[in-house]
């Protein structure tokens, strides 16, 4: 039986946090012998803000060497660099056509970010989630693993799905999310009530996949907790229920094992075992992503493979929904 289509991509903007590898790019590897996994790392996504060229490329590698650290096999599964699969942007066109403009201007993130770059409010900024509907739509994908802040999209995909099917006949497979056992959301280390983010310009408000064992020390060290002196699990004391999400995370235990464990302890002793807790973890990332971050040449290797074969799959598709709108193919 052939297996399930599982997609998912990440963008090279910023600096990827702990709170992507927890959220998501940790699960990528435990995917891929259930699933027949296409992971992209979604750099046309990424233009919707501004970027230095030379740093988005830089970043392009770098996130292709964490895909590989943390596991992920480019044997077992289909890696490659959104912009060199030129039917992304194809699809996404045709797909403009069947969308409305009320549904994309409920947008929450388009909101959220609208309200932040009004010198920025570019028309991909709006329609960017119908590209992310063609990235996932390409490859006939069964499963989307997505957290709350991206439900809205792969609703939006859903629906452009259901209606291109319905006006021109089955094409498209309607994906599911894929429920996973997740880690608590991880929330900024400064200000608890925001998600950790890797565009965020105060660098001590995340963890970076990247940071060293001194830099996540002095990280988690800072972190905001409170003046109670209290260690519970509460909404009422978001900071400490943060790094007890982390923690657990890492620790893979319980939030009960973790409370009676320190229990009796101040939020120092706490805070700098879960430094050293991360750091561990982190290590045997950090040193694979060393080495292969200085073999660009092998890199290169795993997207150029990645892209043919990806280019292979998206290009069934695209085939098929060119014919339903009644281009001519030559």
């Amino acid at each position: 039986m052939d297996k399930k289509i599982v997609f998912s991509g990440v963008q090279p903007s910023g600096n990827l946090t702990i709170g992507n590898y927890l959220g998501a790019i940790r699960n990528f590897s435990k995917l891929q012998d259930e699933y027949n996994a296409i992971y992209s790392i979604v750099d046309m996504h990424s233009i919707t803000v501004p970027q230095i060229p030379k740093d988005l490329r830089k970043r392009t590698y770098e996130v292709l060497a964490l895909y590989l650290a943390t596991g992920l096999d480019p044997k077992k599964t289909t890696i490659f660099v959104q912009s060199h699969v030129s039917a992304h942007a194809e699809l996404c066109w045709v797909l403009n056509s069947i969308s409305y403009m009320g549904q994309l201007s409920r947008m929450t993130q388009f909101k959220d970010k609208a309200s932040k770059a009004e010198e920025n409010l570019n028309s991909a900024l709006f329609t960017y989630p119908v590209l992310m509907a063609a990235d996932i739509l390409l490859y006939q994908t069964d499963f989307v693993p997505v957290g709350e802040d991206q439900r809205q999209h792969l609703e939006l995909a859903r629906d452009l799905a259901i209606r291109f099917n319905s006006k021109y006949s089955d094409t498209f497979k309607v994906p599911d999310n894929l429920i996973q056992k997740e880690a608590g959301k991880i929330y900024s280390l400064k200000n608890p009530e925001l998600k950790m983010s890797k565009s965020d310009e105060d660098v001590n408000s995340y963890i970076s996949m990247l940071d060293n064992k001194d830099a996540i020390i002095r990280k988690i060290k800072r972190a905001v907790t409170d003046s109670l002196g209290e260690f519970n699990y509460s909404d009422e004391q978001k900071g400490l229920k943060n790094l007890i999400n982390i923690y657990s995370a890492y620790s893979e235990e319980s939030i009960d094992e973790i409370l009676n464990r320190y229990k009796n302890e101040n939020y120092a002793k706490f805070k700098a075992d879960l430094g050293e807790l991360i750091a561990e973890k982190m290590n045997p990332i950090h040193q694979e992503y060393n080495r292969l971050i200085n073999d660009k040449a092998y890199l290169e290797e795993v997207m150029k493979d990645g892209a043919e074969k990806a280019r292979r799959l998206a290009s069934r598709t695209l085939r098929k929904v060119y014919r339903k709108v009644g281009f001519v193919q030559i």
